[in-house]
């Protein structure tokens, strides 16, 4: 967003010596590290932005028409029903005996690996439902209200509980009329079990969470094969259990050292096929949304195991079309790797470059804003090395017909660090990006010519000598331009008046005007812009303070209109808001 300060460090290259510099080294460090010191001062106060990941959205849904409910797509799991169902009600935990304690929570986790339908006959074994679900609930508070619970008996049953009631295969998503599931548009599939799926969930994230819980124990049925499994669950429909399962994977590699680059070795092949194969994952936003919290804890320096994630499987994640899922997390992601190691600015921006969306505008109004947010953190040093292809791809958004495009690039210009990289290097950028902006002078939308004027006023006023100099060279450029078309345009006349010496032009003038085609010869100067004019800061000034007025009224505008044919689901919708986040979000996971 506009006027985004770039985030304060704890450390820079300035502190990281841990001899004190002296004498006359020490007045040449001080007057080379003031200048960029003061400028992030005046940027703005420190940024109290909290460090974790953006917590993944329950819903996509883009605003669009009200439609009629006419079609409910079926629900996506298969699970295989026990045979006997008929489930005894035991008595309460709290009744019991210390000595019988253990073996009655036992039967009650055996209880809970019996499977209902829920989606042939959801009204069958309504009894032994509410007995499944009245222990899982028991057993939920039991573990979060009691120590010492948690014994080596339990562990086998309460894992093998959880992978009976969980571990399933997931149909691929489709649509009732064949076509095929749009993530960033169609309702999420609701899972059908979820009333017994989501006691099940919280009884094995307490169980987790538990003073009690022994990760050297649980580690011989926690193993790699468990969590190739429950990673699988990720491309669930159901935003609601990627949510648990989000939290749940999130204590496993905190927990567990010894599965830490086994988890984050599957997380990679899940993207590499969805980059590379599918482009079909449901789970993509809460991965990535692990991933944040656990590149927050990565050690200094950057293993190249985690440079070589973030260059072929970060970058190229930024092609795939439906992006928008999950930007927001992929963004905190790239800008937490150039937070730890600047040295990685450059590969990761002229990566940006080469995946540039060309004809997807909200898509590249998602790119600039991630390339924004870079530029909070990015170092001088690094900033120069990128600047003229940076700047390039900057003057080409500045000169896009799509007003949000333009729009969004022209509000480079008004994050003060990013004017401050600007200022410094105003005799390379420029005269690269001048010819956009004096052109787009003429844009369509009266919102950009606010913003143009004010872009060109701040570069007067950096170096007023370079703006009159780059004037000059435009407006003996584009004579130039002229004098070619005027020469092509000779060049025709002459042609056309051979043509009228010709015996037979009148026969063939007549012939072509029969069959439909137009005559005589068109000046190719008639669409040509006219003169470039003089500007003036009174009027960029003028024109900058016109836009104040009308600018933010396309803020909260949506980037894309709804497209899915189907249905609007009220029940869906009501039913995702009143999901209750086991987190509200993820916290870092040091390295070891």
């Amino acid at each position: 967003m506009p006027n985004k300060p770039k985030k304060e460090k704890t450390t820079t290259k300035a502190t990281t010596n841990s001899k004190p510099a002296t004498g006359k080294e020490a007045n040449e460090n001080k007057e080379s590290t003031e200048p960029t010191v003061t400028k992030r001062k005046q940027a703005a106060a420190v940024n109290n932005t909290d460090i974790h990941p953006p917590t993944t959205q329950l819903t996509k849904l883009h605003p669009g028409p009200p439609l009629i409910k006419s079609i409910k797509r079926q629900s996506s799991s298969r699970f295989n029903i026990s045979k006997n169902r008929e489930l005894q009600k035991l008595p309460p935990l709290k009744d019991a005996t210390p000595a019988e304690r253990e073996e009655l929570f036992a039967q009650k986790i055996r209880q809970c690996c019996v499977l209902f339908d829920f989606v042939q006959d959801p009204l069958s074994d309504l009894k032994w439902k509410e007995v499944k679900r009245a222990a899982l609930n028991e057993m939920v508070e039991y573990v979060t209200q009691n120590r010492g619970v948690i014994t080596d008996t339990i562990y086998p049953e309460a894992i093998h509980m959880f992978c009976c009631n969980l571990f399933r295969t997931l149909p691929p998503s489709s649509n009732p009329s064949g076509a095929e599931f749009d993530p960033e548009e169609d309702e999420p599939n609701l899972e059908a079990a979820w009333p017994h799926l989501q006691l099940v969930y919280e009884y094995f994230l307490r169980f987790l969470e538990s003073p009690d819980f022994q990760p050297n124990t649980a580690k011989r049925y926690i193993d790699q094969k468990f969590i190739l499994q429950l990673l699988e669950l990720f491309d669930s429909e159901d935003p609601r259990e990627r949510d648990f399962l989000k939290t749940i994977l999130h204590r496993i590699y905190g927990k567990f050292l010894g599965l830490r680059a086994y988890i984050r070795k599957q997380i990679n092949n899940i993207f590499y096929s969805f980059i590379y194969e599918t482009e079909k994952h449901n789970g993509v936003a809460e991965l990535l949304e692990i991933l944040g919290s656990i590149i927050n804890g990565f050690a200094l320096p950057l293993k190249e195991e985690h440079k070589a994630f973030l260059l072929k499987v970060l970058l190229p994640l930024h092609k795939v079309k439906s992006l928008s899922v999950y930007h927001p997390q992929l963004a905190y992601c790239v800008v937490q790797f150039l937070e730890k190691d600047p040295s990685l600015t450059e590969p990761v921006i002229i990566g940006l470059l080469k995946y540039w969306p060309k004809v997807h505008s909200p898509k590249e109004v998602m790119f600039l804003n991630e390339l924004e947010e870079i530029l909070d953190v990015i170092e001088p040093a690094e900033f120069t090395k990128v600047m003229v292809p940076l700047f390039r791809q900057l003057a080409k958004c500045v000169s896009s017909p799509h007003f949000q495009v333009a729009e969004r690039a022209l509000y480079y210009w008004n994050n003060e660090y990013i004017l401050s990289l600007i200022s410094d290097n105003v005799a390379v950028i420029l005269p690269i990006v001048f010819p956009a902006l004096y052109r787009t002078k003429q844009h369509w939308n009266k919102t950009i010519h606010g913003l143009i004027y004010n872009a060109l006023k701040l570069f007067m006023e950096m170096n007023q000598k370079l703006f009159d100099d780059c004037t000059q060279l435009y407006k003996v450029e584009r004579q130039k331009e002229k004098d070619v078309l005027k020469g092509r345009d000779d060049a025709w006349k002459k042609i056309h008046n051979l043509a009228i010496g010709n015996p037979q032009y009148k026969e063939m003038s007549t012939l072509i005007n029969t069959n439909g085609v137009a005559g005589g010869f068109t000046s190719g100067n008639d669409d040509f812009d006219p003169d470039p004019e003089d500007l003036t800061a009174e009027k960029m000034a003028k024109e900058a303070d016109q836009v104040k007025k009308v600018q933010g009224k396309n803020k909260d505008k949506p980037l894309i209109r709804r497209k899915s044919e189907l249905p609007h689901d009220n029940y869906t919708i009501k039913t995702l808001e009143q999901h209750k986040r086991p987190d509200d979000y993820l916290k870092s996971n040091m390295e070891s």
